[in-house]
């Protein structure tokens, strides 16, 4: 079984929004996160979808559910305080819907509408083969980390790529991470590769689109409504 978990608890501060929360804010009378969750409603390897959303936000999600005609979605549940706490509220219903069985699943931004359906196979494959995915992309400008002793090391940028998401695991062992996590109180965690790497599970990495970007400031949505017409137009003029 194959379940996406989509989180859209966060507020959008930077998107510096007023009236509604980034994954609400609409495109061609479109919500992003409705374009997020079409890409995994329209995949036929993926069985099912749950969503970790604001809580006064549900009702509005439903609604927008039932207009895009969106069919897998099997479960809405409040988001939490943190990031790491809206996922596992997800987990939990992906916990929940697959019983018993063995299942994949697909940790996902709603705010991230740009990637491809063959991410989405390629993560599946993936985590078929060796138990996780973090779909990345190669690092196009130099990164410099700063140590603890005040140095800095530069590594090679060539051998430096660039999380993004989905981010996807066997269903038992990120439950495991994040149960673990809550056992020590850890509540912080920046994103669920983070959270497996600390606990020692193997990783194993695919490349995505680099258009694959979170929606997180106003110039990001003008690149998502650009590459949105650059898809239109292929469609329609076939380039």
């Amino acid at each position: 079984m194959n379940i996406a978990a989509i989180f859209a608890g966060g507020s959008g501060v930077r998107m510096h929004t007023k009236s509604r929360p980034k994954q609400f804010l609409e495109l061609n009378g479109k919500p992003v996160i409705i374009y997020t969750l079409e890409l995994f409603d329209n995949h036929p390897q993926v069985d099912a979808i749950v969503v970790a959303c604001i809580d006064s936000w549900i009702p509005f999600l439903e609604k927008m559910i039932r207009k895009f005609e969106i069919t897998k979605v099997v479960s809405i549940v409040p988001g939490g305080e943190t990031g790491q706490d809206s996922i596992y509220n997800a987990l939990e219903a992906a916990e929940g819907i697959a019983d018993g069985k063995e299942a994949t699943v697909m940790i996902h931004d709603g705010v991230r509408p740009l990637i491809t359906e063959q991410t989405i196979t390629d993560n599946i494959r993936t985590v078929e083969e060796f138990g996780s995915c973090i779909t990345c992309v190669p690092a196009t400008e130099t990164f410099v980390v700063s140590q603890q002793d005040g140095s800095l090391e530069i590594p090679e940028r060539a051998n430096s790529l660039i999380a993004r998401a989905p981010q996807s695991f066997r269903l038992s062992d990120i439950m495991k991470a994040h149960r673990r996590a809550i056992s020590e109180g850890r509540h912080d965690f920046i994103d669920s590769c983070t959270m497996m790497s600390h606990y020692g599970f193997q990783l194993k990495t695919i490349i995505g689109p680099m258009e694959n970007i979170k929606i997180t400031t106003p110039t990001d949505f003008f690149i998502l409504r650009a590459m949105v017409e650059v898809h239109e137009n292929q469609q329609i003029f076939g380039f």
